[in-house]
């Protein structure tokens, strides 16, 4: 198989200084808003970057504006049912955009405050470039939407969600515990069209899978046999849990040998890299909770592979109450839904 050159790295940068640039990026603090003072932590709290310009953003809004984009909690849209665990690849969650009239300049530097929040300092131009690229050369903000649930700041349960083409991400406090992220997620990217070219050139997230494949390439014949599908993959939006007695396609985590283990931890740190760390270690704190990595598996699709080449563009992590799908034909999608417990139902659509 053919080595492909990750985009994000220098032509130079070989594999093992690759790990190292991951690894270390993996484990960057947050950055932190000019008027707030977090505290980083296992789980987001009230007080964190995010939560707390969530607050100062709700505390601007005026009466008329909270009549179109804060909602109760537990609200249900007709369309998408309880509207704050929806997820969606290409959605608006209310109807203006963050870069328009209905908010004033303060509250659009407050609302991107709440974005930096939630991501990694290292990510955030890799997100603005996605967010470019994928909605016609627009600036942040111009096509995405967001909304508030619950009242921010209070004892009750609150959650910010922002949307777009290739985006979901949410900010709660940990005001839902039993998820990470705050409910499922969702990111992707378009790099060099619709269709895109084999090996995902100038893909912000390629890497990932670029990861997951280094430990494809370690599996003996029969490992690979076990991990690789044949067969139609799942659909894209398909990553509800099935709990401890789910079937989980690909090879059992538990059926790899310790190098090709630590490697997969490797890729975990790289899928979890781009957001803040609280939520990092979330992530980690939730899958403890259903046994780890050694009660997932992970699968490889034949189905969808660009080229033919053997470098496998769809890929799936899965365990209990944890899936990480990563859907690079035509372009990528990735789809995640992660909770420390197997019970929430998926409220998603493709």
């Amino acid at each position: 198989m053919e080595s492909k050159q990750c985009p994000d790295c220098d032509a130079g940068l070989d594999r093992r200084d690759f790990l190292k640039t991951v690894s270390a990026a993996a484990a960057a603090a947050v950055s932190i808003p000019q008027w707030a003072t977090p505290k980083v932590q296992a789980a987001p709290s009230r007080s964190s970057a995010a939560e707390t310009a969530v607050k100062a953003l709700y505390e601007t809004l005026t009466d008329d504006q909270k009549k179109v984009v804060c909602f109760d909690w537990d609200f249900k849209d007709e369309k998408r049912g309880l509207l704050r665990t929806f997820v969606s690849n290409n959605w608006m969650i209310t109807e203006p955009a963050i870069r328009s009239d209905f908010y004033t300049k303060k509250q659009q530097i407050i609302i991107h405050d709440i974005f930096k929040g939630v991501i990694n300092p290292d990510w955030h131009a890799r997100f603005l470039k996605q967010l470019k690229d994928d909605t016609r050369g627009q600036e942040w903000g111009a096509e995405q939407t967001i909304a508030i649930f619950g009242k921010p700041g209070e004892k009750d349960q609150f959650e910010f969600v922002m949307t777009g083409r290739h985006m979901t991400v949410r900010a709660d406090g940990n005001s839902e515990n039993r998820y990470a992220f705050g409910g499922p997620i969702f990111y992707g990217h378009a790099a060099s069209g619709f269709n895109e070219k084999i090996g995902h050139p100038n893909n912000v997230f390629w890497h990932q899978a670029r990861m997951a494949n280094f430990v494809f390439q370690m599996m003996d014949g029969k490992q690979r046999e076990k991990a690789l599908v044949d067969g139609k993959r799942p659909k894209e939006y398909e990553v509800g849990f099935q709990g401890a007695k789910g079937k989980f396609p690909g090879i059992a985590v538990s059926d790899l040998s310790a190098d090709q283990k630590k490697e997969l931890e490797r890729v975990l740190a790289v899928l979890v890299e781009p957001y803040r760390k609280e939520d990092q270690e979330r992530v980690t704190d939730c899958l403890k909770k259903q046994g780890g990595l050694e009660k997932c598996s992970l699968a490889f699709y034949k189905d969808g592979d660009l080229g033919d080449d053997g470098e496998w563009d769809n890929w799936r992590l899965e365990g209990p109450s944890f899936v990480w799908y990563f859907r690079g034909e035509p372009h990528v999608h990735v789809w995640v839904n992660v909770a420390s417990v197997a019970t929430i139902p998926l409220n998603a659509r493709g």
